[in-house]
């Protein structure tokens, strides 16, 4: 299973960053699956890639950690596909996110780190 991780620290109130979140895999073409207070969930429309090459976006917000205008947030993109080769889809597509996250015009990235 390919996984990536990105971590940011996002300057936005947590009351707006739902929004900003969806307006973000929209960007990505993705959809949004699954919405709680902490957690989000979206999917790569079927269609494009084989199934087991459909990436999944899940999104945690820490709002225990949360200030005023500051909140944590994780992002994991994931697929089934086995990460064999270095530029697997999984890969490509957490490299896209991660350009739309980082040019987003409705917050400011106070800081971020990958793995």
């Amino acid at each position: 299973m390919a996984r990536y991780t990105s971590s940011y620290l996002v300057n936005l109130p947590l009351d707006q960053l739902p929004q900003a979140i969806d307006r973000v895999l929209q960007s990505c073409g993705l959809e949004l699956v699954y919405h709680a207070t902490d957690y989000m969930m979206a999917r790569e429309i079927p269609g494009q890639v084989v199934f087991s090459k459909l990436v999944t976006v899940e999104i945690l917000i820490d709002s225990t950690k949360a200030k005023s205008d500051e909140v944590p947030i994780t992002w994991v993109i994931k697929n089934d596909e086995l990460p064999l080769q270095v530029t697997n889809h999984c890969k490509q597509r957490f490299e896209q996110i991660q350009e739309i996250i980082s040019q987003h015009q409705q917050w400011h990235l106070v800081a971020s780190a990958t793995s």
